[in-house]
């Protein structure tokens, strides 16, 4: 038994709920191999945040979503690139009308995915960067009412 490795890219115009999609997915399948089945798949791409007046803002990388079925069933994995999520930016300015139109929406879908998928999902390890915490971004240890500032590593 062994697998053919391929990588493809498809560019959703949809929402990953639109029916579709999974036929998108499976008409990727390569020639040679007619049953071949995915392994895991990566979604990744633009996203919108909310600045601290609700106006909308575009911005590439906002959230990874990586879907894998080895090698002990399904699993997702939800990373988050950009310092909205949490109540300081990266330079450890407080910026609690950012965090407060943001955070929200990050827990609404790691709620929904915690349904989709059927169980509750586990923190990942902690990064230079932040935690995991309930359906969020940990806040840091403040002092003098600042985070700390993580700009030596961007």
């Amino acid at each position: 038994m062994g697998g053919a490795i391929a990588k493809t890219r498809l560019r959703l115009l949809r929402p990953l709920g639109d029916e579709q999609v999974p036929q998108r997915v499976e008409a990727l399948r390569p020639v040679g191999f007619p049953q071949a089945e995915f392994s895991g798949f990566l979604v990744t791409g633009p996203g919108m945040w909310l600045d601290e007046h609700g106006a909308q803002r575009h911005e590439n990388g906002l959230v990874e979503l990586t879907v894998s079925s080895e090698p002990l069933g399904l699993s997702a994995d939800v990373s988050v690139f950009h310092d909205i999520w949490g109540p300081f930016d990266f330079r450890g300015t407080p910026h609690p009308e950012v965090h407060q139109q943001n955070a929200p929406r990050l827990a609404a879908a790691l709620k929904e995915l915690d349904a989709l998928v059927g169980v509750a999902a586990e923190p990942g390890e902690p990064t230079y960067f932040g935690r995991a915490e309930g359906y969020g971004v940990g806040a840091p240890d403040a002092e003098d009412g600042r985070g700390p500032d993580l700009t030596d590593q961007l």
